[in-house]
């Protein structure tokens, strides 16, 4: 089904039994992916209803849909959480197509733009990505997506290790209020979180539970 969102926008909502996947974009543009049941607009502090492996899944489907297959695919998550979530995206893809996607890591503290403000000594995590870009489909990973000012610092930084042939971003959560021009291809949830909330993703792996929190204070 299309539904119409203006002169030059279209959406395309494909159900599959669980859901589905919705499609939408610019006709001159790349189409955007989001899964789920597509937006909450309960903003209160609190839980917020994100089943992290099945929104993950269809995530997982939708980076091997855009990017044409696994050939050329490789994921490179953004620390601390998007690296987590780019290592469970990359095993669920294996596990489906039964090839390995490369799979990197970044820390992009040092390119921030208000790096500046965050003192003197800044803890920097690591960042190792160990294959040659050139020529690749790189997803970039993470948890949430808010101003944009994140994603800009990694696409900086990605520039310093070579030149993908391509370069798609794929978040958990789109909370909106972007200061950039950055959107992301594949959305895992919408949520329209006002300002002055927090939205929070914590991953088995770091925080002992998968979860996604509203709380009051911070700008994430």
């Amino acid at each position: 089904m299309v539904k119409a969102l203006g002169r030059d926008a279209w959406e395309r909502e494909d159900a599959n039994g669980e859901g589905g996947i919705r499609t939408h974009g610019t006709r001159k543009g790349s189409p955007v992916f989001e899964t789920g049941s597509f937006n909450h607009s309960d903003t209160s502090p609190g839980p917020c209803i994100i089943e992290q492996t099945t929104a993950l899944d269809r995530m997982s489907r939708a980076i091997v849909d855009l990017a044409g297959g696994t050939d050329r695919l490789a994921l490179v998550g953004i620390q601390r959480r998007g690296a987590e979530l780019a290592e469970r995206l990359g095993h669920i893809i294996e596990q489906r197509e039964g090839v390995s996607v490369p799979r990197g890591v970044m820390d992009i503290t040092l390119y921030r733009d208000d790096l500046q403000t965050i003192g003197p000594r800044p803890i920097i995590g690591e960042t190792n990505i160990s294959f040659d870009l050139e020529g690749l489909f790189v997803v970039i990973v993470d948890d949430v997506l808010y101003s944009g000012r994140t994603i800009r610092a990694a696409l900086d930084q990605l520039a310093d290790f070579g030149r993908p042939a391509r370069i798609g971003l794929a978040v958990l959560v789109d909370r909106g209020g972007r200061e950039l021009p950055i959107q992301a291809d594949i959305v895992g949830e919408s949520v329209a979180a006002e300002a002055g909330l927090r939205v929070d993703v914590l991953v088995s792996e770091l925080d002992g539970r998968d979860a996604v929190e509203i709380v009051e204070g911070g700008t994430a």
